[in-house]
């Protein structure tokens, strides 16, 4: 758990996250033999799947495969985020989204933060979307609305409920609270990444096209962020994964996570994010 020397973010682009609440980040991300490990596993992880389960689920699966921790604290991923949260950091959660190509769900728009409420004080969250597939506007890829992380209602919106049976999950961001004609599409290639602050304003198509689009995403906080281990620590943990802590945070062990865990967190409700 060191600390790098040598962010891969240049004053610029950390300035336009900060001020856009996203950046796109077109160079690769890990080396192309890192690359094609983590693709290759989640292959095998998806082929694992029910034929009940849905491929746009795979939420928190580091819990259940602690090989992924590899990848998650890699210091080609952590030199991404360091410029942005400091050089105490830790993990606060990973999914898996793929939508298969043909039917693949629409994401509502959505904050993530909104899902995260009384977990973290500050609410400072930076996700790295890493791109399993190509991720294009034909099959879906992620699109943003800019400033909407220090704007507006500020990663708090109002909610609707939508139909869960087209879209990852049931409820979306009230149309006088969002303004799509501002949204960016954030087009990327496999081994490329977005980040994104957890408040802006974010969501995507469905995949009615003939390509799969699949991203791994990877969050991330400052260890001087407090998480609420005391209220949601039954069904959700974070982990250390460099620095040291900055406010008196428990941290699970990635060798050692309770299996029960998930079943909790499905007997509280939280499926996804």
């Amino acid at each position: 758990m060191t600390t790098t020397t040598q962010p891969r973010l240049t004053d610029e682009q950390v300035r336009f996250f900060r001020e856009e609440g996203y950046l796109a980040y077109r160079q690769p991300v890990f080396t192309p033999a890192k690359f094609e490990g983590l693709k290759n596993y989640f292959e095998q992880l998806l082929a694992s799947l029910p034929a009940d389960v849905r491929p746009e689920s795979m939420d928190l699966p580091h819990y259940s495969y602690p090989e992924l921790f590899k990848w998650l604290f890699d210091d080609e991923v952590l030199d991404l985020v360091e410029p942005v949260l400091g050089p105490d950091i830790a993990l606060f959660s990973s999914h898996f989204i793929c939508k298969p190509k043909g039917n693949g769900k629409r994401v509502p728009w959505h904050e993530d933060s909104n899902y995260w409420m009384s977990m973290l004080d500050p609410m400072e969250v930076c996700t790295v979307w890493l791109a399993i597939d190509p991720s294009t506007r034909e099959n879906g890829c992620m699109q943003v609305i800019p400033h909407t992380h220090n704007t507006g209602r500020r990663g708090f919106s109002d909610y609707d409920w939508v139909d869960g049976t087209k879209n990852v999950f049931g409820n979306e961001i009230i149309k006088s609270q969002r303004d799509e004609s501002k949204a960016v599409a954030l087009e990327l290639e496999p081994n490329q990444a977005s980040l994104h602050d957890g408040r802006i304003i974010h969501g995507s198509a469905p995949n009615t096209s003939n390509i799969r689009r699949c991203g791994y995403t990877m969050r991330y906080i400052s260890t001087r962020a407090r998480y609420n281990h005391e209220k949601h620590g039954e069904y959700h943990g974070i982990f250390l994964a460099r620095g040291q802590d900055r406010a008196g945070n428990q941290y699970l062990d990635p060798a050692n996570v309770d299996p029960g865990i998930l079943q909790r967190r499905s007997w509280h409700g939280k499926m996804g994010h």
